[in-house]
């Protein structure tokens, strides 16, 4: 198996990362625009993009600490991957270490989806700083995927 991860720093609170994280106007802000459901434990949201989209259950939600996503449809390659983000707070930043593991094996699309979901990152990064994100469709585009 092989796992995409990647650590950033925000400047924000962790309740307000969280809030970014769990509620569809705060993942349409920073991930993608078409987004909805519930994210609280045991919901579903739903992500969609240009070339297609991502349904994901909601396992664990914990306040200021931990959101944990199951894929339960999308790509082949995510299906039963999780998506995970553990936050904590250090010299003034909440920091957020992500994590999308139980790929089968590194195929060329978990590359594009390692630089994706860094340049997403960034744009959580700042939205909560500066109150504007860069979510699908104004995200950058960095190959014929998107």
């Amino acid at each position: 198996m092989a796992d995409i991860l990647h650590r950033i720093g925000v400047l924000s609170s962790p309740d307000d990362v969280y809030a970014a994280l769990t509620t569809v106007e705060g993942l349409a802000n920073w991930w993608t625009e078409d987004t909805d459901g519930d994210g609280a434990p045991g919901g579903v949201l739903r992500f969609r993009f240009e070339p297609g989209g991502f349904d994901m259950k909601v396992l664990e939600a914990r306040p200021g600490r931990r959101v944990l996503w199951e894929v339960v449809d999308g790509p082949a390659e995510w299906i039963g991957t999780q998506v995970g983000f553990d936050l904590k707070q250090e010299d003034g930043f909440t920091i957020v270490l992500f994590r999308h593991e139980g790929w089968r094996e590194p195929v060329e699309f978990m590359y594009h989806c390692s630089t994706k979901w860094a340049t997403f990152l960034m744009s959580l990064k700042q939205l909560l700083e500066t109150g504007t994100g860069a979510p699908a469709p104004r995200d950058v585009r960095i190959s014929n995927w998107h």
